[in-house]
């Protein structure tokens, strides 16, 4: 294998993470010189901060080594340590406020931050690599939850940098599920829209995209994926299903566990769980270590027991995939097989609830747990000039800047395909500023104050302008990486201004549901005020324009005329100082004809100014 050109693929999981290749026999899953196919995504560090182990032999003796032992970390990737409150009490190892406000593992006297977890786990995914094709490997592609945001996709591609990977693309998990899927059904294949229904070890993903086959009498034809709309949780998966099972455990036996004692739970229960996919009923027996001692258990817990347990979680599932449904503008029956991901969809309670969902048994010919890293392997051979595969992925959430006021001015919806671009003119709202300051944000609300800021930057520069001349134009360009890029220039000046939008960390773990679900509760009120924001900026541009031309133009306006002009300015000033003391005080209908009637009634003084400048200029 050309050691130049081999772009693996690397699915960087919750539980375990795996590695692939595609070649001319199509894609397969490399395995470790010692046969392990999956790496548990599990590593010991010693109070030096040095890694000890890692995968299988770390999760072997986590029970031996709880708070130097690190799993599960990729739900604390691009994160702080607010976000981890929930799991905190379930941890062996312990989470603290890093620098910026991220999430860091404390060991001894070092902190770790979960890139450089996840960077050892793809530099041993690397080594497997290198191993069975005997040169270097430097690039790959990397996959993430769907709904992992800018933050928790950097931080992954600085994980990949500090593994000595080049993150050529980053693929959403489900996506790269449908290219694994799509490549199978072959040329001779017919359209299809799929559902990927994707439930891993912390994260959940549901995709919906068309798949074209290319066209068998025409060789210049590629696969095509499209992705019609995505939806997700990033903090819902089989280690939650996992953590009912312990609090119920903990619940039953009243102690209070140490370290030890919660990563023997923690196994316990994800034992349980898997087996209890197979059987009606398993046994839990051990003795778990707490602060007075030892407490032995020995109890059954049956499917029914962990289903109702699990009920919650597999509805919130749910309820994102009918939302993905809507914004696809689908329904049940027009979805022709929904594919699982993630080996949590191996629960019969998860078969049965997508089955009912989507009306149609779902498809497991794919194995869950290896079908996303062979699909970035896919990727891997597009990027690399290999395969002529076509694919068009989506932003999960809306991007724009705050304009004055405090509403949003959206430029790129959520579901739009990446890469994205898109360009505004704005202008100012206050005489003779040089600098303007660009607040950009991501969310469904109308107001800034309910999205979140992903970064401020400054345009500076400007010559001194009356407010409104101005021409500022911003551009945002999202690439393939989900990585967003925001230019702005003042085109009467020339001042320009770039950055790449990096946030500090990610989205807490309900901010993204509470969006969309706030977006919709509050949708004609967030309307409202965001018309009534906008006749604010305008109509005091309005009046100051008008008041300054009646002011030039002086008795040259006939009394009449003024006192009617007057009349009118004096209602619209009115209806701006209503609306800046309270937005719910104004109509925006009788705002809206306020400013229309002045506007018309301006005309005639508008003309009488621009008369007397060319008059001037002879």
């Amino acid at each position: 294998m050309d050691a130049e050109s081999t772009i693996i693929g690397i699915d960087l999981g919750t539980t375990n993470s795996l590695v692939a290749v595609c070649d001319a026999a199509g894609p397969r899953i490399i395995a470790s010189p010692a046969g392990e196919r999956m790496l548990p995504s599990v590593v010991r560090y010693g109070d030096d901060g040095r890694v000890e182990a890692i995968g299988t032999q770390a999760r072997q003796d986590a029970e031996k080594y709880p708070q130097h032992t690190l799993a599960s970390i990729k739900r604390l990737m691009g994160r702080g340590a607010g976000d981890a409150t929930d799991d905190l009490p379930l941890l062996g190892y312990r989470v603290v406020d890093g620098p910026n406000n991220t999430a860091r593992v404390a060991i001894g006297e070092q902190l770790i931050s979960p890139q450089e977890v996840s960077a050892a786990i793809l530099r041993e995914l690397k080594h497997w690599a290198e191993a069975a094709f005997g040169h270097t490997v430097r690039d790959a592609v990397i996959t993430v939850p769907a709904y992992f945001d800018d933050a928790q996709r950097q931080a992954t591609r600085d994980a990949a940098r500090l593994a000595g990977l080049d993150a050529r693309r980053i693929v959403n998990e489900p996506t790269a599920a449908a290219l694994a899927y799509g490549i199978g059904i072959g040329s001779a294949g017919t359209p299809q829209t799929i559902a990927v229904y994707d439930l891993g070890g912390g994260t959940f993903d549901i995709s919906i995209l068309r798949l074209i086959p290319p066209d068998e009498t025409n060789t210049d034809t590629a696969h095509f994926f499209q992705v019609l709309a995505t939806a997700g949780d990033t903090h819902l998966g089989g280690d939650d299903i996992d953590t009912a099972i312990v609090r119920l455990l903990l619940d039953e036996m009243n102690i209070q566990p140490t370290p030890t004692g919660r990563q023997q739970l923690r196994n316990l229960a994800e034992h349980a769980k898997i087996s209890l996919s197979d059987s009606p009923k398993t046994t839990i027996a051990s003795e778990i270590e707490h602060e007075s001692g030892r407490l032995s258990i020995n109890r059954t817990l049956t499917r029914d027991e962990a289903e109702a347990l699990a009920a919650p979680l597999i509805t919130r599932s749910g309820e994102c995939c009918t939302r993905a449904l809507r914004d696809a503008k689908l329904t049940p029956a027009q979805i022709d097989r929904v594919v699982l991901v993630g080996g949590a969809t191996r629960m019969p309670m998860v078969r049965q609830h997508v089955g009912e969902v989507f009306e149609m048994n779902p498809y497991t010919a794919l194995d869950p747990d290896e079908v996303v890293a062979l699909g970035a392997s896919v990727q891997g051979t597009v990027l690399s000039g290999k395969s002529d595969a076509l694919l068009l992925d989506v932003l999960p959430l809306s991007l724009g800047l705050e304009t004055a006021g405090g509403a949003v001015a959206k430029l790129i919806i959520r579901n739009s395909t990446v890469p994205a671009r898109a360009t505004e003119m704005f202008s100012t709202s206050v005489d003779n500023q040089t600098a303007i300051k660009l607040n950009v944000l991501q969310g469904e609300r109308e107001m800034a104050e309910n999205c979140r800021s992903l970064g401020i930057f400054n345009l500076t520069g400007m010559p001194p302008m009356p407010a409104g001349i101005p021409q500022l134009e911003v551009e945002f360009l999202v690439d393939a990486n989900g990585v967003l890029n925001v230019s702005a220039v003042e085109r009467r000046s020339g001042a320009k201004a770039t950055t790449q939008i990096v946030p500090n960390h990610g989205l807490t773990r309900d901010e993204v549901s509470r969006m969309e679900a706030e977006a919709l509760t509050h949708a004609r009120d967030d309307m409202t005020r965001h018309r009534v924001v906008d006749l604010i900026a305008n109509s005091t541009l309005d009046v100051k324009w008008i008041e300054d031309r009646l002011a030039k133009l002086g008795d040259d306006v006939a009394p009449a005329y003024r006192a009617e002009l007057e009349v009118l300015l004096t209602t619209l000033r009115g209806m701006v100082e209503a609306g800046e003391r309270n937005w719910r005080s104004v109509d925006a209908d009788v705002f809206y004809k306020a400013k229309e009637t002045l506007d018309h009634a301006s005309i005639r003084l508008h003309e009488q100014s621009i008369v007397r400048t060319l008059r001037k200029d002879d």
